[in-house]
């Protein structure tokens, strides 16, 4: 693509969740390709995004957010519209949301004749007991242009309901996410203060999606065989509510002093952390019953970490056999066996040798390059649409 384009990118927050990494980073190596990129999204806190970018960040103030989690998400669709209200707002060669409530948004100004078009990239489609929130998922989707998944997984899905997406896969910094330590390590280190370990991370926070209950059951299992085995679990900044589950989640917790005094709950953590969060853990723990990709079982890969994943698609359709130590996500057993085996130095050994080569093969700029395709179909579209 010679022309340079200016691309809107949208997100659903200023905080550290998958889409929201993914689309900086995806913004980042379009603008090293030579296009303009602006990144969106509200911005509830004030502070800006989780991190600092090499494109420009637009983080929008909001309104105070209802209790009610449906009532949240229109206002922050309301939100959006407010934003983009301002005539130089809507001064983009292409609009690209990659979320539920700035595709509504985006569908929304295509209706009202401000914007000619959009793309939306679908990382996974939740299942709501709202049905408003159903409705709104699928409208974020059915108005979209030009759909993109990150997985054939995703794509197979919208294929068998008739619509076809492009599939751009993921990408991870392994300059960031190495095995090779730096001055973070030491400071980490000695602010989790979680002794020799081993150290067992999960990341995702405390979410049904994530499997996080299955993972502390499993974790009991493998205290009995190692008491001295230690379990964080990082991130969790959503806006979505998790409370019922959260709340199952402590019960089991708390239960237990014994548990309890083993696993530490991090909840969000500076982004410079993360590469030395990955490197002090024995294993990622990723028994996620649904996902887009999953973007931190890169992380860990090139970090040289083990990771105890899902034998589910996506997973299996990108990682080998012999690059993760695979588990039921379903079967608290079958994970504690995996975090088990994942200790075994053949096991460690074979799964990171393995586990780099498939890190190597997912880099920022193929995933960015894999994007111009369907930014060409859109602006093919829109302009034949206004010839």
């Amino acid at each position: 693509m010679t022309r340079r384009l200016r691309i809107a990118m949208l997100a659903h927050s200023t905080n550290p969740r998958g889409g929201v990494v993914h689309a900086l980073a995806l913004s980042e190596a379009l603008c090293d390709l030579g296009h303009e990129v602006i990144a969106h999204a509200p911005d509830a806190s004030g502070k800006g995004f989780f991190r600092s970018a090499r494109c420009e960040l637009r983080g929008f103030p909001v309104s105070p957010a209802p209790s009610d989690m449906t009532a949240m998400v229109e206002q922050r669709i309301e939100d959006y519209l407010r934003h983009f209200e301002q005539p130089c707002a809507t001064e983009f060669d292409l609009f690209h949301a990659h979320d539920g409530i700035s595709g509504n948004a985006l569908a929304t100004l295509k209706e009202r004749g401000k914007i000619a078009g959009f793309l939306r990239t679908v990382h996974h489609v939740d299942a709501f007991t709202d049905p408003r929130l159903m409705d709104l998922q699928a409208r974020s989707i059915d108005y979209a242009d030009v759909l993109v998944t990150v997985s054939d997984h995703w794509r197979g899905h919208f294929r068998e309901l008739g619509r076809e997406a492009i599939c751009v896969g993921n990408g991870v910094d392994m300059v960031r996410f190495r095995p090779d330590r730096d001055e973070t390590d030491h400071r980490l280190a000695v602010h989790l203060a979680v002794g020799a370990g081993p150290v067992f991370l999960a990341v995702g926070g405390i979410e049904t999606r994530k499997n996080t209950l299955a993972i502390l059951k499993a974790f009991a299992q493998v205290r009995i065989l190692r008491p001295e085995a230690r379990l964080l679990i990082a991130g969790g900044v959503s806006l979505l509510d998790h409370s019922g589950y959260q709340a199952e989640f402590n019960k089991e917790l708390n239960g237990s002093p014994h548990l309890a005094s083993a696993v530490s709950l991090l909840g969000a953590v500076a982004d410079e952390d993360m590469p030395a969060l990955f490197r002090r853990a024995d294993a990622l723990v990723f028994p996620s019953v649904k996902e887009g990709f999953g973007l931190v079982v890169l992380e860990a890969m090139a970090s040289d970490v083990p990771v105890v994943l899902s034998s589910i698609a996506p997973f299996t359709e990108y990682v080998p056999p012999d690059a993760a130590v695979w588990c039921d996500p379903l079967k608290p057993a079958s994970i504690a066996d995996a975090m088990l085996a994942a200790l075994s130095e053949n096991v460690r050994r074979r799964s990171v040798k393995a586990g780099r080569k498939v890190a190597a093969r997912h880099d920022w700029r193929s995933t960015a390059l894999a994007h111009l395709p369907a930014y060409h179909a859109l602006l093919d579209q829109t302009e034949t649409i206004h010839a």
